[in-house]
Order: structure tokens, then C-alpha cells, then sequence
């Protein structure tokens, strides 16, 4: 699945940068009988509506001209929400001051779930201020054992 969501990657992408919008992810998932192609797309101030309808109106010509996928799926083109994915250097440097949330592929003293604000990112590690109880502490993490990473909404 990871092939289809490079070749639709390479399709979505100059489509997404002549509107002016970013592309963040693109997602080929199985769920119950149906496959769905999920892109996801965003822009300084945010997406609508209507950026998701022209999105997916030329995507969705230009995968039917190419035809990149065997099975019938359902194609989702929508803003990365609130708790937008960390994937690309891009992301962890504007996350820099936000809260976020990631999760480990082993253990990382003791822990493999992390949240708190990102205070660093330099490439190769991030730094996460995390709280327990009224202490702070600061977590490296190398950013090849994250298995997750995320925005992540706090209600204060």
C-alpha cells in the first residue's frame, strides 16, 4: 500500500502546490469492505470547503487518467484537523512552542507516550517539555524512534 500512496503522492502533489496549499499526507487504508485514498491538505490560515472540492475534482481527474489503483476505493480530500500529523522536517519546525504528542516504537525512559510542548527540533532529535504533577522535564527524543507524532489540543 505504501507504493499507491507514493505514486498518488507524486500525482497530488503539483496539483496541491498550483493552488498555493500544502500537501501533508496521503493515506491508502482498508477499512470494513472499503478502501478509502485519504489526502490531506492545508494552507496558512486553513482550508475550506471549497479548496477541498477543487482538490478533489482535479485529483480525482488525473487519477482516472493514469488509473494507479486496482480496486474501487472512495476518495477523501480534507484538512489535516487540529491534531494535524508531524511527518516532515517542516512540520516539527513550525510545531516548535506547540503542544504535541508522540509515541515511540520502544520504550524512552520508561515511557513510549509523550506529551508537552516541543521545545526543540534540530533534524535528528526533539526536545519535549513534558509535566508530571507540578514538576517539568525535558525528553529527547531521535526522531527515527518516533512511531507517532501529532499536534495535540489542549482545553486549559
Amino acid at each position: 500500500m505504501s507504493k499507491i500512496t507514493e505514486v498518488v503522492e507524486s500525482i497530488a502533489l503539483p496539483i496541491v502546490e498550483r493552488e498555493n496549499m500544502e500537501l501533508v499526507d496521503v493515506e491508502f487504508v482498508k477499512e470494513g469492505p472499503d478502501y478509502f485514498l485519504r489526502v490531506y491538505i492545508d494552507k496558512p490560515g486553513g482550508v475550506d470547503l471549497d479548496d477541498c472540492v477543487n482538490i478533489n475534482e482535479q485529483l480525482s481527474e488525473k487519477l482516472n487518467e493514469t488509473d494507479p489503483i486496482e480496486q474501487a476505493y472512495y476518495l477523501d480530500v480534507s484538512s489535516p484537523g487540529a491534531e494535524r500529523p508531524l511527518k516532515k522536517p517542516s512540520d516539527f519546525e513550525r510545531a516548535v512552542g506547540k503542544n504535541v504528542y508522540m509515541k515511540t516504537f520502544a520504550p524512552i525512559d520508561g515511557a513510549k507516550e509523550f506529551e508537552g510542548i516541543l521545545t526543540a527540533y534540530d533534524g535528528e532529535t526533539v526536545v519535549i517539555e513534558t509535566r508530571i504533577k507540578t514538576r517539568k522535564k525535558a525528553v529527547s527524543l531521535p526522531v527515527d524512534k518516533i512511531a507517532q507524532a501529532r499536534l495535540a489540543v489542549t482545553f486549559s
